[in-house]
């Protein structure tokens, strides 16, 4: 749905660094989210959080091609930053 993605790109637009997650980052409701909550905390992270179990329509637009990037790239950033964080 083409009004979902603008919504999901308007989020990433709008923050410097965006965690769709289960839960939010004062309460995680999947390991997960909160080991990637942890990560950006330890690194100083300013983040913004969205938690997709509130919008079914976020949760599935943000499994879409177009948004794939942006999810990937989330992914790359939260390992690179975990061996960081956790090797020092």
């Amino acid at each position: 749905d083409e009004n979902v993605r603008e919504r999901i790109q308007g989020i990433i637009d709008g923050n410097d660094v965006v965690l769709f997650m289960k839960g939010t980052k004062h309460f995680p409701q999947c390991g997960f989210s909160a080991t990637v909550v942890e990560v950006l905390r330890r690194s100083g992270s300013d983040f913004q959080d969205i938690n997709v179990l509130e919008d079914p329509a976020i949760r599935q637009g943000i499994k879409e091609d177009s948004i794939k990037p942006y999810v990937q790239q989330t992914a790359q950033l939260y390992q690179a930053a975990a061996l960081r964080t956790f090797t020092t």
